[in-house]
């Protein structure tokens, strides 16, 4: 079976067009907008003058209307004032009392308020005079608090280095107190007890000889085997570079 063949054929646009010939005309063209009816000169000028006729008359409208709202609004005003004027003499009586209540109340606030300025500004010396007394007291209290902190410190260090320096005056005192007994007994010759505290004394001293000697033998034999160890790094070297130099050869 073989293969359909789905090629399609190209079609040129522009072949295509020239085919179909000149495109139809779908509305004016731009001659036809350029030939179109225009007014003259005069037509125009005559409809200026119309629309300035009928802007005067919307003038004349509205002048005769606002004089007929004047007119109206001056005999309301009439009618309003002369009901109103008992009205009005009421209102200036009131006002005049008003202001007789209101000079009465201002002296009396002014002396009163004159009276509670000086009492708020001896109140307020007052409050400064405590709050300057607070802060001394707590200055004071700070400075004793510190300084009573500094004295107890430093009494604790010299109570402790007074401590200190009494026990080893205490063990000192002791070391030489038995020392001068063991010197008693032995110039007294006690026989028994002389010996035995000349002997403890030597075995003490022996030992601590015995201990220096161990260390330096021990120090000696360390560097001793460090040299040791130290020379047959060294022939391992020299053989390393001879057998080296004998290859190269």
């Amino acid at each position: 079976m073989g293969k359909r063949d789905n090629r399609v054929a190209y079609m040129n646009p522009i072949a295509m067009a020239r085919a179909r010939g000149p495109a139809q005309n779908s509305g004016p063209t731009i001659q036809d907008y350029l030939n179109r009816p225009r007014p003259t000169w005069e037509e125009v000028k005559e409809q200026l003058e119309k629309k300035k006729k009928g802007s005067r008359a919307l003038a004349e409208f509205e002048e005769k209307m606002n004089e007929n709202w004047r007119k109206e609004l001056e005999k309301h005003r009439e009618k309003l004032l002369g009901g109103n004027e008992s009205s009005s003499k009421k209102k200036e009586k009131k006002k005049k009392e008003k202001k007789k209540s209101n000079r009465l109340s201002s002296s009396s606030s002014s002396s009163s308020s004159s009276d509670s300025s000086s009492s708020s500004s001896d109140s307020e010396d007052e409050d400064k005079k405590q709050g300057k007394k607070k802060k001394k007291k707590k200055y004071r209290s700070s400075r004793k608090s510190s300084t009573s902190s500094t004295s107890e410190s430093e009494s604790d260090s010299k109570d402790g280095t007074k401590k200190k320096r009494s026990k080893e005056d205490y063990e000192r005192e002791k070391e030489g107190k038995n020392h001068h007994r063991k010197r008693k007994k032995a110039s007294r010759g006690d026989g028994p007890l002389s010996s035995e505290s000349l002997s403890e004394s030597d075995q003490t001293e022996e030992v601590q000889a015995k201990k220096k000697k161990n260390n330096e033998e021990k120090e000696k034999t360390d560097k001793t085997k460090k040299r040791k160890k130290h020379k047959k790094h060294g022939k391992k070297k020299k053989k390393k570079i001879a057998g080296s130099n004998s290859d190269s050869e």
